[in-house]
């Protein structure tokens, strides 16, 4: 179940999204920067006692700090970014559709809020492989097309008496279940017929 062309290009896309995300982290790695941290406010929208022991000050409603931070700091993240960036392109290109969910699934994860995107792909791919895994079409209108033509056919067995058959997905052929053969060591022996 490798990626199709259109699946491979939203790889692709979401694959420079995730190395543009991490070039924005270039700036930060070279010198040192200034980080905002905020704190959680009291009922009364007021910082805590805590918050203003730590250095904490009220500005516009928040309670907040800015803290001097080393490039060093950064490094954790501007590598996970890049390297699941260039993981998605590299499993988008070999087609590799597990590959580029999971890479989805971490970066989205690992970025927060701004990772929606990225679990979203994720998700939207394990949902494709399963449409076309069990209708043998990925897309929305062909799987619902096929989904609605098993259950006529389950309806139409079900009415007949008779067991529904199986599709083949390699080359649309109708199969039907093989009955199993009796087997005398497994089989348990019939009753004897009732006397009158």
């Amino acid at each position: 179940m490798g990626l199709d062309n259109f699946e491979r290009g939203v790889g692709l896309f979401a694959g420079v999204i995730a190395l543009i995300l991490s070039a924005l982290y270039i700036n930060r790695l070279r010198h040192n920067t200034n980080l905002i941290v905020t704190s959680p406010l009291t009922k009364s929208k007021h910082c805590t006692r805590a918050a203003l022991d730590q250095g904490y000050k009220m500005v516009h409603l928040f309670c907040e700090k800015t803290v001097l931070t080393h490039p060093s700091h950064w490094w954790p993240q501007f590598l996970l970014i890049f390297i699941v960036g260039l993981a998605i392109i590299g499993f988008s290109l070999w087609r590799k559709r597990v590959g580029v969910a999971v890479c989805g699934f971490l970066l989205g994860l690992a970025l927060g809020v701004a990772g929606i995107v990225f679990l979203f792909l994720g998700g939207w791919l394990v949902v494709r492989a399963f449409r076309l895994q069990k209708y043998g079409d990925a897309t929305f209108a062909g799987s619902g097309r096929a989904a609605r033509e098993i259950n006529q056919e389950k309806r139409a067995a079900k009415r007949e008496g008779r067991e529904p058959r199986t599709r083949s997905k390699k080359n649309d052929v109708v199969i039907t279940p093989p009955k199993p053969v009796e087997s005398k060591r497994y089989t348990p022996k019939k009753p004897p017929p009732r006397k009158r």
